[in-house]
Order: structure tokens, then C-alpha cells, then sequence
């Protein structure tokens, strides 16, 4: 019986060791880190090509009434900037940094918007992007959320 015990002690003791190490804390937060630092190479790519280039985006009459219109080129350097940001805090999730996490749903969340209003100048690509900064939020929170429970 003393064995059982024991045993159950070394069990427990095991396990809140694994779920205290460093690094990333799940499947889900590695998604959204992988995403997040992919997700903002293709923001600075394309703000590289709204700066460099103002002619590689549609700027027909249908982007000439829309509400959101502004200078391409300004739109470039507002990508170029976002997605930085967004590399680096996908870089830092992979650290296991809990500002990472918190960082990580507002960056994806601005970025979400900036792709809605970047529809009109390419919209499929502008949906994918939106589409994906919506799963980056989701593995984010409920990454943390899994983190958190193995913890208690």
C-alpha cells in the first residue's frame, strides 16, 4: 500500500514538471505562431509591393468610391509595419512568452481588420489572410486556455 502511494506522489510529481517547462504549450499555440510569422512575411511582402509599386494593386473605379480608399503607398507602409510586428510576436510564441499570447490575439485582430480593408485591392487574398488571423485568435485563446487547465 505504501508503494501505491509513493508511486501516486511520483506520478503527480512528474507530471507538474512537463507542464512547467518552457517553450510552446501546445499543438495550438504552435499553429498560431507558424501562421503568425507567415502571416506577416506575406503583410510585409505586400506593403514591399504597395510601396514600391502602386500599379500592382487594382486601383480601378470600383477602389476610387471606397469608403476606406487611401494612398496605396500609405496602405504599404501600414502592411509593412503590421506585419513586423506580427512575425515577431509569432517568433516570440515560440519561446512560450505569455505577453506572446496576449500580443498575439490583438496583433491578429488588427491585422484581421487591415485585411478587411485591404478587400477591395485584393480580395481573395485579403479574405485568406483575414480567414487565417481568425484561427491564429482561436489556437491563441484556446491554446492558453488547454495550457492553463494542464497546469491546475
Amino acid at each position: 500500500m505504501t508503494s501505491h502511494v509513493s508511486g501516486a506522489g511520483a506520478r503527480a510529481g512528474a507530471a507538474s514538471r512537463t507542464t512547467t517547462t518552457g517553450g510552446v504549450t501546445g499543438g495550438r499555440v504552435a499553429f498560431a505562431a507558424t501562421v503568425m510569422v507567415i502571416g506577416g512575411l506575406m503583410h510585409l511582402l505586400a506593403g514591399i509591393a504597395a510601396i514600391s509599386n502602386d500599379s500592382v494593386f487594382v486601383t480601378s473605379g470600383e477602389t476610387a468610391n471606397y469608403v476606406y480608399a487611401f494612398n496605396l503607398t500609405g496602405w504599404g507602409w501600414a502592411h509593412v509595419i503590421l506585419g513586423v510586428f506580427v512575425a515577431v510576436v509569432g517568433f516570440a510564441l515560440f519561446s512560450g512568452a505569455t505577453w506572446a499570447v496576449y500580443t498575439g490575439v490583438a496583433l491578429a485582430g488588427l491585422a484581421a481588420i487591415a485585411d478587411f480593408l485591404w478587400l477591395p485591392y485584393t480580395p481573395v487574398w485579403a479574405t485568406v489572410l483575414m480567414a487565417l488571423n481568425i484561427f491564429i485568435i482561436w489556437a491563441l485563446v484556446t491554446g492558453q486556455q488547454a495550457a492553463t487547465q494542464r497546469e491546475t
